[in-house]
């Protein structure tokens, strides 16, 4: 899978960008964009939150948790992990983007002199803000920097992010993403690697991937995987994606080629193989009708 993040920062002539730090980046992404869309559908990842304002156009987010149709005048947040992008071939799509750490996001969450409030637990990897009269003055403050031929100093970019994540976190109607933001400020470890497994385990991440998602060394992402669920992660990832893919099958009339592909596998074929290995019968004979 791409780096979606990794994506953006090698291709400056089609965005224009503006960076703060090595890891914060403002972009305006223009009609333009549809270039770099080689097919219809784009498997990526972020190690990254990204935060985007639609000016123009419509994509379609796919996660593990449903799909998301989204388009013009929408405020988005999108938490770090993996997604199929949909792009709508007839369209280009612009939008100001933003990607924001987990660590930035809490470290400003601490400056405020109330604390955040406690909120529920849930949340999904794609959520819609409410588009206050603030955070609509917000992103056009935000758009004038692209008109001038001057970039603005880093600093001022650094204030600009916190005022956008102060200002979220100040809406009380952006519920669900609040409850995000308390996950992050008093989640605990083995519970926010519990969460990252499970929502990304049907896309075709490498373990240094995950391990990065879940904030930690490749080495203590295997030891902490093993103390959490006693097996491998090789081992559960393997199961988690075959059943999901039975479940595909079986109830949700997927083609033997799209149950794969939505279950993390690089191929048709190597499915095949495993599926046969693991369950003793082939996904054909599982697609198979029933005789009457």
């Amino acid at each position: 899978m791409d780096n979606f993040f990794e994506k953006v920062l090698q291709h400056p002539s089609y965005y224009r960008q503006f960076n703060c730090s090595n890891t914060l980046i403002t972009v305006f992404n223009c009609p333009m964009e549809a270039r770099l869309m080689k097919s219809r559908f784009a498997d990526l990842w972020t190690q990254y939150n990204y935060l985007f304002y639609v000016v123009d156009g419509r994509k379609i987010w796919h996660t593990a948790q449903g799909a998301y149709d989204i388009g013009k005048g929408s405020c988005v947040f999108v938490r770090k992990g993996a997604f199929i992008l949909e792009q709508i071939l007839e369209t280009g799509f612009c939008v100001v983007l933003f990607f924001i750490p987990d660590e930035f996001i809490c470290d400003t969450l601490k400056t405020r002199s109330k604390p955040l409030s406690k909120y529920g637990k849930q949340y999904n990897p794609l959520m819609l803000l409410n588009t206050s009269e603030t955070l609509a003055s917000f992103f056009l403050s935000i758009s004038s920097y692209f008109g001038e031929a001057n970039e603005p100093d880093p600093s001022l970019l650094e204030l600009k992010f916190k005022e956008l994540i102060l200002t979220i976190a100040d809406n009380p109607h952006n519920t669900e993403l609040l409850s995000y933001f308390c996950s992050l400020l008093h989640e605990p470890g083995s519970n926010a690697l519990q969460r990252v497994m499970e929502e990304n385990y049907c896309f075709n991440l490498k373990m240094e991937q995950y391990a990065t998602l879940s904030n930690r060394s490749l080495s203590a992402f295997k030891r902490d995987f093993q103390e959490l669920y006693n097996t491998t992660p090789g081992k559960w990832l393997l199961g988690k994606r075959l059943n999901h893919a039975l479940h595909l099958l079986t109830h949700l009339n997927r083609t033997i080629s799209e149950a794969a592909f939505e279950s993390g596998f690089e191929n048709p074929s190597h499915f095949s193989r495993t599926f046969r290995q693991h369950f003793g019968t082939t996904p054909a004979s599982i697609k198979q009708p029933i005789p009457a």
